[in-house]
């Protein structure tokens, strides 16, 4: 059996079937994962709190607690919500959304300077 065949019996129209069982080896590296992301929320948030307690000017604390929030969030995403692994489905979804919000912000525009541009 060659890999297609193989990621063909995981996946059902490019969503991972949860029916397919794995090996010990393949859930060890998966829990690994799962807890390097954890350790690396749990760093971050006790820099997020110890950088609270600095008196660092205001501008500075909310770039820094920026900085730190969107790396949190890109973890969480990218790991808990598996938004990594399905790429194509993502960004089908994002051309599509993107699609719609063009025309919501094309046609009052283009309204307003068809009523009035005459």
């Amino acid at each position: 059996m060659d890999s297609s065949q193989h990621i063909d019996e995981q996946t059902h129209g490019g969503v991972h079937d949860p029916n397919v069982h794995h090996s010990p080896e393949e859930i060890k590296k998966e829990v690994r994962k799962y807890l390097v992301v954890f350790f690396a929320l749990a760093c971050l948030t006790v820099i997020t709190v110890a950088i609270s307690n600095l008196r660092l000017q205001s501008n500075e604390a909310i770039a820094i607690a920026l900085i730190i929030a969107s790396i949190k969030a890109f973890l969480v995403a990218g790991y808990f919500m598996h938004l990594l692994s399905e790429r194509k489905l993502i960004y089908a979804v994002l051309s599509i959304t993107v699609f719609f919000f063009a025309i919501l912000l094309w046609a009052p525009w283009n309204h307003h300077y068809d009523y009035f541009g005459r």
